[in-house]
């Protein structure tokens, strides 16, 4: 059943995305605010129970709600599961963005592409040279593609293989937005609004999109240059200082033969700030090492779209098979 959900959530997205600006956002966002303002009193033990009340609970909630429906009808519980695969997983949540940058870059138009990167991924970006910003939309691009499907998707279909429903997709959206939310309301205040509750969210996100990462690349590099992609993996992933997002960007770069890292004007990404170390060396200001292949060209922004989409078909196959053996056994 998970294959259906999923791929009735995808072919729903598809075809009525959500706007960008939906209730479902906000009410994110007023639910981490509430669970921030009502459990965190400034101590250590506190951002353990911030974190466990803003992700834990809708994730067990979740699984409550799918049980209780499961025993009423199957149909029903599938219906429940693309409900909210749908708020959870797919590429409209963030694509609108990267056609428009798409767009603007076609026409010619780069101030309004640096608006829109800027919008999207609150970044200063009136200093970069075209072939940096094409490189932030790559990069932003591809982690996007893998938090918003291929993260959602590895712990929607395994915590469903254990019979709790949708409660995966949940886990991995809540726990990346509270990271997300934390890093970004420490960068608005100047400081971190409670240090300990904002290195928590963002260790526990990392340890969550620890497995997802590495599948997210190794699918990278089956639909892409296998070769290429395993060689940048294994010897580029150390550019980025978080292993994550190294992985997923090496690889890549690898598969698709394109220059990612490399320098970058200063406050440009806040939420990575320091983002590239030298190999085993220690962290160094600014960005200086960058993965082989050529520049960024606007060719290769259609590129990124390909192997996104060969990448979630080969998934997806792969889910098939195995609901196929599932039936068959």
């Amino acid at each position: 059943m998970s294959f259906f959900a999923v791929l009735l959530a995808l072919l729903i997205e598809q075809l009525k995305p959500l706007p960008r600006d939906n209730r479902i956002h906000d009410a994110l966002i007023s639910w981490v605010r509430w669970t921030g303002r009502n459990f965190d009193a400034g101590r250590e033990h506190h951002a353990w129970v911030v974190w466990g009340v803003t992700v834990l609970v809708p994730a067990l909630l979740a699984a409550g709600l799918y049980a209780g429906i499961a025993q009423l009808s199957t149909l029903l519980a599938l219906a429940f599961d693309v409900l909210v695969l749908y708020l959870t997983l797919g590429f409209r949540q963030f694509s609108h963005f990267f056609t428009d940058i798409r767009d603007a870059l076609d026409r010619g138009d780069e101030t309004d592409a640096r608006r829109l990167l800027a919008e999207w991924r609150h970044l200063d970006t009136s200093e970069l040279p075209r072939t940096e910003l094409l490189r932030h939309v790559i990069e932003h691009a591809l982690l996007a593609a893998h938090r918003h499907v291929f993260g959602v998707f590895f712990w929607f279909v395994l915590l469903s293989s254990l019979g709790l429903g949708p409660a995966g997709a949940v886990l991995y959206r809540m726990a990346e937005f509270a990271g997300r939310y934390w890093a970004f309301k420490s960068r608005a205040l100047g400081a971190p609004a409670n240090e300990r509750l904002l290195a928590i969210s963002q260790q526990l996100f990392g340890g969550i999109d620890h497995v997802p990462a590495r599948l997210t690349a190794f699918g990278f590099a089956v639909v892409g240059n296998f070769e290429e992609a395993v060689n940048g993996w294994r010897r580029d992933a150390g550019l980025w200082v978080h292993s994550n997002e190294g992985i997923i960007l090496a690889a890549a770069a690898g598969a698709l033969g394109v220059q990612l890292g490399g320098s970058a004007a200063p406050g440009v990404t806040p939420d990575r700030s320091k983002t590239f170390h030298v190999g085993a060396g220690g962290e160094i200001e600014g960005a200086l090492g960058s993965t082989p292949g050529l520049p960024p060209q606007l060719g290769h922004l259609q590129s990124i779209v390909g192997l996104v989409w060969r990448s979630v078909v080969l998934w997806l196959l792969l889910l098939a098979l195995l609901t196929l053996a599932n039936v068959l056994g």
